[in-house]
């Protein structure tokens, strides 16, 4: 997938050949995203121009509230979320008050068809962008006769009579609800983080662990979960049961909150790489142990009880999945197109 970012990137290198675009920070990617970025997808290939997604570096709600909410995915996530589910091109804008201020109108016209060249614009059930949020499938209905672009809306997706939203999956994911929140993301909650070097006391017990540098805030509650962890840089991709502990280690003192990937099948250096954590089950809170040697017993009781998770989670999950190292089934119905 091709990165634009920054309006210095336009107009992009396809210009001339059309696209069908769609505007939106899409936090979490959740089942209600990936039903408009496949619509998006297809409708591009059914007119062979590219897929394209116009997103935010950072959350538009920093500059307009002052402060804005704890994001489900980085960036860097949402991107290869974008990619699998078959976005061509991605421009990311940094939502400065410079482009707080143009209209939707503005927006289309300087971005969307001087950048972008589009031909299509497609929204969700509930999409706005522009000026005061004035950009949506009625307001741009004149522009769109005047300039010749299609505009399409995508329905809403329900789970349990409510509409899909990142404010829902962000209460879950905090509450610990691993459940509620895969259900609405049609994935397990999962998080992305660049393996760095930590302080060597996962190997020294006998369970090697990768330290996960993370790309953003929002994370399940602290404790040890059984995980699937994707090595996002391998074609192709595969998943590999893990157990992650994620928080301040108490047996260790002035330990700081970490978070610690044992991978159960795997040897070999992971250093630099990008690892994307999908949150099964937790087992157990953290605690404190008396000695070494405690710490170490429990932790192979921990790779036990993973191991059962893990063997069992094809019963829940589709492994691997058509765009997504793991998808649900539900999804999969829901969408009726994957």
């Amino acid at each position: 997938m091709l990165v634009l970012k920054g309006r210095a990137a336009l107009p992009a290198a396809f210009h001339g050949s059309g696209c069908v675009a769609t505007v939106g920070v899409f936090d979490g990617v959740h089942l209600g995203h990936f039903h408009v970025l496949r619509q998006v997808a297809l409708r591009a290939q059914q007119r062979n121009m590219k897929a394209v997604m116009v997103t935010f570096a950072d959350h538009p709600k920093a500059v307009l509230l002052g402060q804005a909410p704890s994001t489900i995915t980085s960036l860097e996530h949402r991107l290869l979320l974008f990619r699998r589910a078959g976005i061509d091109a991605t421009l990311v804008l940094n939502f400065t008050p410079k482009l707080r201020e143009l209209t939707a109108e503005q927006f289309t016209r300087k971005i969307l068809i001087e950048g972008l060249d589009l031909r299509e614009l497609v929204f969700g059930f509930d999409s706005k962008f522009g000026k005061d949020r004035g950009g949506n499938l009625e307001s741009l209905q004149p522009l769109a006769q005047e300039l010749g672009f299609a505009l399409t809306q995508v329905p809403p997706l329900m789970v349990h009579g409510h509409a899909i939203s990142s404010t829902a999956i962000r209460e879950a994911v905090q509450l610990g609800d691993l459940a509620k929140a895969g259900l609405m993301l049609g994935r397990p909650a999962s998080l992305l983080g660049t393996v760095v070097h930590g302080d060597g006391r996962g190997k020294s017990l006998g369970f090697p662990t990768a330290n996960l540098d993370l790309l953003h805030a929002l994370q399940p509650p602290t404790g040890v979960y059984a995980t699937f962890v994707c090595i996002t840089d391998e074609r192709p991709s595969k998943v590999l049961p893990a157990v992650v502990n994620l928080g301040k280690r108490p047996t260790f003192e002035n330990a700081g909150h970490s978070i610690e990937v044992h991978l159960l099948d795997f040897e070999g250096d992971l250093y630099g790489r990008t690892l994307e954590v999908f949150f099964l089950q937790k087992l157990r809170t953290e605690r404190s142990f008396a000695s070494a040697e405690q710490l170490a017993a429990q932790i192979a009781r921990d790779c036990a009880a993973a191991r059962k998770v893990t063997s069992a989670a094809g019963e829940e999950w589709v492994i691997p999945g058509k765009f997504l190292p793991i998808e649900s089934p539900t999804a999969r119905t829901m969408l009726g197109m994957l």
